[in-house]
C-alpha cells in the first residue's frame, strides 16, 4: 500500500477547505424584476441583479480596484416550426471605481451618455451597479402588432485583469466572480 506524505494530505486539506469556504458562502446572483414596457415611440427594458455584491467584492472595491458588470440582452421573434430570428443584441457595461482620495465612487453606465456619476454613499453606487431602468431596446416601428417575442437577459461579472504576479497575491479575485442563469420573457406586442 502506497504511503501518502503529509505534504500531500495537507495540501488536499488546504484545497478542501478552499473549496468548502466557496460552497458554503458562494452566493447565487440573479435576475430580478424584468419588466418589458413601451414608451409611445419605444420598447424599455428593466430589471435589478440580485447577490452580486459580495464581501470580497466590496472589499477590492474600496482598496481602488474598478469592477465591472456587464449585461447581455437579446430580443427574438418567436416563431413556430423555425428557429426564433434575433431581432437586437445588446451588451451593456456598469463600472465602479473608488477614489480613495476623494472618498467617492464613479459609476459609468455605458447606456447612459457616457458620463461617470460621482455618488458618496456605496449603498447608492451598489444600487447604481445593479439596476437597469428604461433601457430602450428597440423603436416600436420595428415591431409586428399581435406577434410574439422574447427577451433573454444575462448579467456577469467581467473578468478581472491584473498583472501576473498579483493574481498569486490577490487570490480571493476569482471567489467573487459570478454569472446569472439566462432569463427569458416572452410577451406579445
Amino acid at each position: 500500500m502506497a504511503s501518502i506524505s503529509r505534504q500531500k494530505i495537507g495540501a488536499i486539506f488546504i484545497g478542501l477547505f478552499f473549496l468548502f469556504q466557496n460552497l458554503v458562502f458562494a452566493q447565487e446572483a440573479k435576475l430580478t424584476n424584468i419588466i418589458v414596457t413601451n414608451t409611445r415611440d419605444d420598447l424599455l427594458l428593466y430589471l435589478n441583479v440580485e447577490g452580486a455584491f459580495r464581501e470580497k467584492m466590496k472589499d477590492a472595491i474600496l482598496s481602488g480596484v474598478p469592477t465591472t458588470f456587464s449585461f447581455f440582452i437579446t430580443l427574438y421573434l418567436k416563431r413556430n416550426f423555425w428557429i426564433d430570428e434575433k431581432i437586437a443584441d445588446i451588451t451593456i457595461t456598469h463600472t465602479i471605481k473608488y477614489s480613495n482620495i476623494k472618498k467617492e465612487y464613479s459609476v459609468k453606465r455605458s447606456w447612459e451618455n457616457g458620463e461617470a456619476k460621482i455618488i458618496q454613499s456605496f449603498r447608492e453606487a451598489q444600487k447604481l451597479m445593479t439596476e437597469i431602468a428604461s433601457l430602450k431596446i428597440l423603436p416600436l416601428y420595428k415591431l409586428e402588432k399581435g406577434v410574439p417575442y422574447q427577451i433573454r437577459a444575462k448579467a456577469k461579472l467581467s473578468k478581472l485583469t491584473l498583472p501576473l504576479y498579483l493574481h498569486y497575491v490577490l487570490f480571493f479575485v476569482s471567489l467573487w466572480d459570478f454569472e446569472t442563469d439566462w432569463y427569458t420573457t416572452d410577451f406579445i406586442y
